[in-house]
């Protein structure tokens, strides 16, 4: 890891100065990502962003602030900024935005100021922290300073690491407001795609039918100019869903329909009709108390996605008397609290979580038909 300290004057940071809500935010003579594009916009209340200027303007020290060097390692494209800055964007934001002429402070914009405070202004360093690396090396020290303010999400960080026209294009479909991954499919995710976790649900789900890491996967396409093929396959993924489970419920919200379709979409005794009538019994059912369990519980059959409703301490207390503290299987008397309530005809055949259904075993034996 190679570290680098530089002052920056405030007038190189603004020279070709350009913000724009979807396409980010640029400087430092289009060398700087100051908010890269559909980064989510984090915006300083007024006194926040106005201590910033003061601090300037009485020439005091602004915490430190750090870049990427992402120039030497990316083969990068002709409009693609160098720098990205990892911390201190609202800071530099705030500081532009006041020279640009776009909100006053103390009832002085930068133009209404005499020409020897705007070339102050214009003067003041910024302590900067460039820093370069391996993507391992970054992604630590990342996480190490990204601690303060507005704190980038493990995706933002995957992307300032990562950085290039394999992240830029994904970002056109996952990233932006009202991207072609939220008009697909925001019915099956959950989170927001400004903030990148479409696009961190994307990957996850890609990188898990290569059998490898998020970061793995993004290093294997990083320098691929498109992200087509991460596009298909999420595509494909929506599909499959939408064929197997037509019905379109909250319930389907934010579950693993990319893990699931990996292991599943091959299978040919999915009866959509026949999942449909199972859907509609379960969520009619009390003892089903995860109802978004529903879906993973048709296809793998694991019971515990459902978290079946478990016998209260009444019930439990009635049957062990009835039972004279005694294990309904082995016949062993023990004290209540070494005791499972269990039921009687097993919730899987039919049974329900009802006193009649209720009895007490040990702990062994609990254990024992709990495996059979």
């Amino acid at each position: 890891m190679h570290i680098e300290e530089r002052n920056v004057t405030i007038r190189e940071v603004t020279k070709n100065y350009f913000n724009d809500a979807e396409e980010g935010v640029v400087g430092y003579d289009n060398q700087l990502d100051i908010r890269p594009k559909y980064q989510r916009e984090f915006v300083y209340k007024d006194e926040q962003r106005d201590a910033v200027i003061r601090t300037v303007m009485r020439k005091l020290p602004l915490n430190v602030m750090y870049w990427v060097d992402r120039g030497k390692q990316l083969e990068r494209g002709k409009d693609e900024p160098r720098y990205e800055i990892l911390d201190g964007q609202q800071r530099t934001i705030s500081i532009c935005e006041y020279v640009m002429g776009n909100y006053s402070v103390d009832d002085m914009g930068f133009f209404n100021l005499p020409s020897d405070k705007q070339e102050q202004i214009l003067n003041y360093k910024l302590l900067v922290y460039v820093c370069e690396g391996t993507d391992s090396e970054k992604l630590e020290w990342f996480r190490i300073i990204n601690i303060a303010g507005e704190q980038l999400t493990d995706q933002e960080l995957r992307n300032a690491v990562y950085a290039g026209s394999w992240v830029s294009d994904a970002k056109r479909y996952f990233s932006k407001t009202g991207c072609a991954a939220s008009t697909l499919a925001s019915d099956y995710l959950k989170g927001s795609s400004i903030r990148q976790e479409y696009l961190e649900t994307a990957i996850k789900w890609a990188s898990s039918a290569d059998n490898i890491t998020i970061e793995s996967y993004m290093a294997k396409h990083q320098h691929d100019q498109t992200a087509q093929a991460l596009w298909s396959y999420f595509r494909s993924v929506i599909d499959w869903v939408q064929s197997v489970f037509p019905t379109v419920r909250r319930e389907m919200k934010g579950l693993p329909w990319g893990l699931l379709y990996n292991e599943h979409h091959n299978r040919q005794d999915l009866n959509p009709k026949a999942l449909e009538q199972s859907i509609q019994h379960l969520l009619g059912d009390e003892d089903v108390t995860k109802k978004t369990g529903i879906y993973e519980y048709l296809l793998t059959g694991n019971e515990s996605k459902l978290n079946i409703r478990a016998f209260d301490r009444r019930m439990q207390l009635a049957a062990y008397e009835k039972q004279g503290h005694k294990c309904a299987i082995c016949g062993k008397e023990f004290d209540f609290e070494q005791m499972h309530g269990d039921h009687i005809k097993p919730w899987s055949k039919g049974g329900h979580t009802t006193q009649e259904n209720c009895q007490m075993l040990c702990r062994d034996c609990n254990l024992r038909k709990g495996a059979q």
